[in-house]
């Protein structure tokens, strides 16, 4: 009886190191939530979502606690599906627009009735 108490002992010692547990953040245990499906970044490339920026830079997506960094890489699953510029399709609309209003001006002094 002796022996099958401390054999147990022993064998509960031995299982609780082999527990597994996530380590501090500077280990790489940080779990970061996934981006949407559609990210729309303005002029700089940072996102930032749930105490995360997030770095888009050379279609790759880096995250950090803080947007000085230091940057790790974000894993691929939890990439968006599409991104959005908003800054620049504003710019092409309003140079768009400039054209379409020059020459709307230049048609105004046109006679159409010959």
């Amino acid at each position: 009886m002796k022996k099958c108490v401390i054999f147990s002992l022993f064998a509960l010692l031995i299982l609780s190191a082999c527990v597994v547990s996530p380590g501090p953040s500077e280990y790489g245990g940080v779990t970061v939530s996934p981006l949407p499906a559609v990210v729309v970044l303005g002029t700089d490339p940072y996102y930032y979502q749930n105490g995360y920026y997030y770095f888009y830079q050379n279609n790759n997506w880096s995250y950090s606690k803080s947007r000085s960094g230091p940057w790790s890489n974000l894993p691929r699953s939890h990439w968006p599906k599409e991104i959005r510029h908003r800054d620049r399709d504003h710019h092409q609309d309003r140079d768009r627009d400039r054209y379409d209003d020059r020459n709307r001006y230049d048609d105004r002094d046109r006679d159409y009735r010959r």
